[in-house]
């Protein structure tokens, strides 16, 4: 086994959690299916075969010229005249008429009419991205069908691949902000505890007053000057997020720095740094650990809220705060504001369960029967 006895009585221990053990599981599944959203949710066919070549258009730009057609533009894969130039390997008078053409396309009859049946084309489940434009043949926002099993927003774009993009997306700003504040927080606090005196006290001074600085008008500045992007949110994000494992991390720092295994470590000639990250920091993890999921719900509801206002993501990018702007300005179409409440419901309810477990086995005063 290559964990060692602690981790893996810490192991153990989460795993007798059944609370966090299936919200781990469950999460790891649902996160791990976003990581392939293009091969969910996807206006581009997965693969296409055309005479007896193979395309793989979620990778790749392909031009309409490529599959017999007319323009150097990207094919547009849904269009019945390209579906018909694929599946009958480029032969354009496939139809007497566009309307026959648009008949079959709608039918089915360009798959299934074997005269013609030269190549073919692999959809993803869901055949729409986040950034579709549907025909939906009425007004937008529009109720749940078959076609939208959540409906659509009030531009037509299909909710349910909104929903596993922005998923895909809130967790992966998350973790990349938890895992740098997280790093920057527990490296100030131990140097704080650690040193004390005059390192502690003019560390102190200046979190009193960054931590006053009013973040959002500083996002609205910068957003205003540079734009509105996904790594200027997580800078701006991890600037004003370090200091919330600070106090935590320098007070256990501050009460082990005494300890006699310190004093011993530092009678060996250990050096301090060595000291503090390889002796002090693992009796630190649990108050640590305890923070994280303040943290991480943190991360997501000002993501949610900063997109809510319109200072997050830009509008065209798949956004959980977003959708929920929708459901407030849509309030005859109900099922924005269901989908959007529950997926941050269950988002969240994850990660907190999972985040408990973790404090718990990491807490050595701490058994499950």
């Amino acid at each position: 086994m290559w964990l060692s006895p602690l981790n893996q009585r810490r192991w153990r221990n989460f795993k007798r959690n059944r609370r966090a053990l299936w919200s781990l599981w469950i999460f790891a599944v649902i996160f791990t299916l976003s990581l392939f959203a293009e091969f969910i949710a996807n206006d581009k066919p997965i693969l296409v075969n055309y005479r007896g070549e193979y395309f793989t258009p979620v990778f790749n730009f392909y031009p309409e010229t490529a599959f017999g057609g007319d323009f150097q533009t990207e094919a547009v894969y849904s269009d019945p005249e390209v579906q018909c130039l694929i599946i009958t390997g480029g032969l354009e008078d496939c139809f007497d008429s566009p309307a026959d053409m648009m008949q079959a396309a709608e039918t089915g009859g360009l798959a299934q009419n074997a005269d013609f049946a030269k190549g073919w084309v692999l959809w993803p489940p869901i055949p729409y991205s986040y950034d579709t434009i549907n025909d939906i043949g009425g007004a937008a926002p529009s109720a749940p069908d078959g076609d939208h099993l959540l409906g659509t927003d009030d531009t037509a774009r299909d909710v349910v691949a909104r929903v596993i993009y922005g998923f895909r997306l809130s967790i992966l700003f998350t973790l990349i902000v938890t895992v740098l504040t997280s790093i920057l927080g527990i490296i100030a606090g131990a140097v704080q505890g650690f040193f004390g005196g005059w390192t502690d006290l003019i560390f102190q001074r200046f979190l009193e007053i960054w931590s006053s600085t009013p973040s959002l008008y500083v996002i609205i500045i910068l957003f205003a000057i540079l734009g509105r992007g996904f790594w200027l949110l997580v800078f701006v994000t991890v600037l004003f997020g370090w200091p919330a494992l600070v106090g935590v991390v320098r007070a256990e720092f501050l009460r082990a720095r005494n300890f006699e295994y310190v004093r011993a470590a530092r009678a060996l000639g250990v050096g301090s740094w060595t000291i503090m990250f390889r002796h002090m920091l693992p009796n630190a993890m649990v108050a640590t650990v305890t923070m994280l999921p303040f943290i991480i719900t943190g991360t997501i509801s000002t993501l949610a809220s900063l997109d809510f206002l319109g200072f997050g993501l830009p509008s065209s990018a798949p956004s959980l705060g977003e959708l929920t702007l929708q459901a407030k300005q849509n309030l005859q179409a109900p099922w924005l504001g269901f989908t959007a409440f529950l997926t941050f419901a269950i988002m969240l309810s994850l990660l907190v369960f999972i985040f408990e477990g973790i404090r718990d086995a990491f807490d050595p005063r701490k058994t499950f029967q």
